[in-house]
């Protein structure tokens, strides 16, 4: 989506920042105020609804309250869920554009009446549900699957920050001119970035308990080592010879 961000190299770091903290400053009051309002941790793990959140309204609201409050929550990750699914369809067209993806010609085509890749929205939208499907069938599945989110943001964030560091340590010259910058902090923020992702990374394979059943244990490790797999074949057989990304420089085509 930066591509269609005027000055994107400065403006787009600006947003990620302020919706960061911003974000952070409130969910860190939301959560305070839910602990101190939340009589009893039991009690509102094993609740029959399943979100703890909706055992504490109950706690001091009538029925129409709780509605009306957990209304005003659902609308906004309806919502959210309509922007990670925008965000998803122009990563896959992106990708496919550069040739990343098979059939890249096909989900990379853009909609000329409507000038958005509707190949790939729908693909993205497709491959969505039919996840979501897996819920009905197998709820451990549907968690296995899910489970692999936390390990791939991280190991992405990993790649792409070790990438920069390295090119601030051994070739600075080679990094393009930046509209943006953390002055001097900006390789010790690198650093940190980095040990905290690999920390996290490390952490999200393992299970929530000692001797975890099937049910319990953490899948997330066999599909990340099977996704891992499965792309590098894919890199082998296709990527090193038709990928061509990614896409520097981007001029609107009227």
């Amino acid at each position: 989506m930066s591509e269609e961000v005027k000055d994107a190299g400065r403006y787009v770091p600006i947003a990620i920042a302020w919706g960061y903290f911003g974000n952070g400053v409130l969910a860190l009051i939301i959560i305070v105020g839910f602990l101190f309002a939340l009589p009893s941790v039991p009690d509102a793990l094993n609740d029959s609804t399943g979100f703890p959140f909706i055992y504490v309204l109950r706690q001091f609201l009538s029925t129409s309250g709780v509605n009306g409050l957990t209304a005003i929550i659902l609308v906004p990750v309806i919502f959210s869920n309509i922007l990670f699914n925008a965000s998803t369809a122009r990563q896959t067209y992106a990708f496919a554009r550069d040739r990343g993806l098979p059939f890249a010609d096909s989900i990379s085509r853009v909609d000329p009446h409507r000038r958005i890749p509707v190949r790939a929205i729908a693909l993205s939208c497709m491959i969505s549900g039919l996840l979501s499907l897996i819920n009905i069938g197998s709820q451990v599945a549907f968690n296995a699957i899910i489970s692999l989110n936390v390990a791939a943001l991280m190991y992405t964030y990993a790649v792409s920050i070790s990438c920069v560091i390295y090119r601030k340590i051994a070739c600075p010259e080679t990094l393009p001119p930046r509209r943006w910058s953390l002055g001097t902090f900006g390789l010790t923020i690198n650093i940190l970035g980095l040990l905290y992702v690999l920390f996290a990374l490390f952490w999200s394979f393992w299970p929530p308990s000692p001797s975890p059943s099937a049910r319990g244990f953490n899948w997330s490790v066999v599909i990340f080592v099977g996704v891992f797999i499965v792309s590098l074949l894919m890199y082998a057989f296709q990527g090193r010879r038709h990928y061509v990304g990614p896409v520097v420089t981007v001029q609107r085509s009227d």
